[in-house]
């Protein structure tokens, strides 16, 4: 054929596709009105008086202005800079607008202070709930938050208390890099680990030495190095050396009292594969001023008073990164067709669904409950369920969000591994939680101690248990086939993980039941302490109301 006599006819102008069958961004709703869960957990735990405050904190949280926020400050990672344009040692990392606006909303809203501040009926509570909706944001920034929130208790009744604490508990954010005599409000890091010694912070290599007289509230010089100090621009930092009487907790300010810079200084930052818009790093002390926090040779029972604090949101944390992960899941399968109906009514994605909502349940039911503890302290029984529940919770939660959050994005499929969407960033970020404050070695030996230290915890633990007694038979047998592994001592620690995932979810099981919800506690009981599937997520047992427990997780059904 003669090519130059073909005749050619321009193809009509078209797009080579439409978008259609996407799921819309799930931004600009309440994110406390869609959490059915969380709101019956609020009023359950005594803190009804603050729903119009949460609620107002959920819509602030869902927002897409807000949203925004925790994608600028995870994709623009903090830049550290050791010194300025004139060779001066600045020690500066500096972070995204977008991280310091998520930090004022957090601080201005008390998320750090709040109970401590107004330590009324339930003030845990709401505080626990605010914090598990700006968790939902961004997990990164959480962590200067908590570490300022738990160093409260440490710091009480130090003769430092007088000059720091006011400024700790305002309510607001000064991001400046100037001396803490400067602002009117305080962040507060902590230093424990060491390359050396990892959990192990009894091989701490750091030293201390009295600059004058020795003991609690005196000057000393620190010298050595942490492995991992978060949020290395929070003015103090309360960290662990090793003094002449022992180890001991310091308090070690960034500047000076005369305004000079401490020489805390930042090696690097640390590369991490997740929370990566919280800025993690190495630092050494050349000779830091530090003073003394609580007695001498006394330092781990004094940040042990910080630690829980943290370990505690540790629970708050992951379960809020579980509860972001169901909301995403359960609004795409809400949106997105495939094979000729919704995802949402095919019966495997709705086992699916449901199932991630029941982890969140449980996890929401256990971390309520042990704010509702915090809440009273005096209490000697809260205080000794929290003895236990801390560790129990940390340990449980943190370890069942990274296969919740890889659940929930494959629900998503493609979409859900993809950087611009947010599922990728949860997946990344949960398994943070499991090992920071304690891995998961670390709060099932910590158990064991506590037990043997103090067997009243256990006999409240089991009291708490049997408020749930006599409604199902297979709950029943679990917390007797319990009591029957804790009076066995032999193989203790070998067997540690084991007695606290029962302890756990026998726990979760009875504060479902007592809660009232008969659907929820049912489907929890079966599926979890039964004998059906292998635990993979989409394998609840035959006559489980599916469509029941998607809609108390659906973000939009307020």
């Amino acid at each position: 054929m003669n090519a130059s006599k073909l005749e050619l006819h321009p193809a009509p102008l078209a797009s080579t596709h439409e978008v259609f069958n996407q799921t819309p961004p799930l931004v600009d709703y309440n994110a406390f009105e869609g959490d059915t869960a969380l709101k019956e957990a609020v009023i359950r735990a005594g803190a009804a008086w603050a729903i119009p405050k949460i609620s107002a904190h959920g819509a602030r949280t869902g927002s897409s202005e807000v949203m925004e926020w925790g994608y600028q400050a995870n994709e623009f990672k903090p830049q550290f800079h050791s010194h300025d344009r004139l060779g001066n040692r600045i020690d500066l990392v500096k972070y995204h607008d977008g991280y310091h606006n998520l930090m004022a909303l957090a601080l201005e809203s008390g998320l750090h202070a709040e109970p401590w501040i107004d330590p009324k009926p339930g003030a845990h509570v709401a505080r626990a709930a605010m914090n598990l909706l700006q968790g939902q944001v961004d997990a990164g920034h959480g962590c200067p938050v908590t570490m300022t929130f738990a160093s409260v208790p440490a710091l009480e009744g130090s003769p430092l208390a007088a000059e720091w604490l006011p400024k700790i508990l305002t309510k607001g954010y000064d991001p400046r890099n100037v001396p803490y005599m400067e602002k009117q409000a305080l962040t507060i890091g902590m230093g424990m680990t060491e390359k050396q010694g990892g959990s192990d912070v009894r091989a701490n290599t750091t030293h201390a030495y009295a600059l004058g007289a020795e003991g609690e509230g005196q000057a000393y010089e620190l010298i050595g190095h942490k492995w991992f100090t978060s949020a290395p621009m929070c003015d103090a930092f309360l960290m662990l050396a090793q003094s002449s009487g022992g180890l001991s907790c310091f308090l070690v300010p960034r500047w000076r009292p005369d305004g000079s810079k401490n020489p805390v200084q930042v090696q690097r930052l640390k590369n991490k594969m997740g929370n990566v818009s919280n800025a993690s790093s190495e630092i050494e002390l050349r000779g830091a001023l530090g003073w003394m926090v609580g007695a001498e040779g006394r330092g781990v029972p004094t940040i042990i008073e910080m630690v829980g604090m943290t370990r505690f949101d540790c629970m708050v944390g992951s379960t809020a990164s579980m509860r972001h992960g169901v909301a995403q899941a359960i609004h795409h399968a809400a949106h997105r067709r495939a094979f000729g109906d919704l995802l949402i009514h095919q019966p495997a994605m709705q086992n699916v669904l449901a199932d991630l909502q029941l982890e969140v349940e449980g996890a929401l039911a256990i971390t309520m409950r042990m704010a509702q503890a915090l809440d009273n302290p005096q209490d000697p029984y809260e205080k000794q369920l929290l003895r236990l529940g801390l560790p129990a919770g940390k340990y449980w939660i943190c370890k069942r969000n990274p296969n919740h959050a890889y659940e929930a994005m494959e629900c998503i499929g493609g979409n859900g591994v993809m950087d611009d969407f947010i599922m990728a960033r949860l997946y990344r970020d949960a398994p943070i939680n499991a090992i920071w404050e304690g891995s998961g070695n670390v709060q099932a030996l910590d158990m064991l101690r506590a037990m043997a230290k103090t067997p009243e915890a256990v006999q409240v633990w089991f009291a708490e248990l049997n408020k749930a007694k006599g409604q199902y038979a297979l709950l029943d047998q679990k917390i007797v086939a319990l009591h029957q592994e804790l009076t066995d001592l032999n193989d203790m620690q070998y067997r540690a993980r084991h007695i606290v995932e029962q302890m756990s979810l026998t726990m979760q099981a009875s504060l479902l039941v007592q809660a009232g919800n008969a659907v929820v506690s049912d489907a929890f009981i079966q599926s979890r302490l039964g004998a059906h599937g292998e635990r993979n997520y989409g394998t609840l047992p035959r006559g489980i109301d599916c469509a029941y427990l998607i809609n108390r997780g659906n973000p939009l059904t307020a």
